[in-house]
């Protein structure tokens, strides 16, 4: 895994910023010199958005950062993208399916309704209301 982020994002994987940032709260160091193919599917995840803050981009795109986290997982995530996202001032669009995730890491969040691939459409302001009250969600 070290000559991977080696590889693929050497000026960030030995940037201070970017180890205190993204490389520690993601626990990084302590799968750093293990095999890719041993990781588990949340080791792989924080790998995976290791590697894409890791390259230099003005807008990143983020699907599922949450998946295969466990809870504690998905908040720091979160923070991480956030943090990064912000103190970089950068642009970010991010698929999520955690309603609570999207709405702590966007600034703006669109709900679709419908069938995915086939139709779906973007519910107005006045409908995410009421399907926030709906599911219980509350901000």
């Amino acid at each position: 895994m070290r000559l991977l982020l080696h590889e693929r994002i050497r000026d960030a994987y030995i940037h201070p910023q970017f180890i205190a940032d993204v490389m520690k709260p993601l626990d990084i160091d302590n799968i750093i010199d293990q095999e890719l193919q041993n990781l588990s599917g949340g080791e792989l995840q924080r790998v995976a958005l290791t590697l894409c803050l890791g390259k230099p981009a003005d807008v990143y795109l983020i699907d599922e950062p949450s998946a295969y986290l466990d809870s504690e997982q998905r908040i720091t995530a979160a923070k991480v993208i956030k943090r990064y996202i912000l103190h970089a001032k950068k642009t970010a669009f991010i698929v999520e399916h955690d309603f609570i995730m999207a709405t702590y890491l966007a600034d703006r969040v669109i709900v679709f309704e419908g069938t995915p691939g086939i139709k779906t459409k973007a519910l107005a302001l006045v409908i995410l209301a009421v399907y926030l009250i709906a599911q219980r969600v509350f901000l």
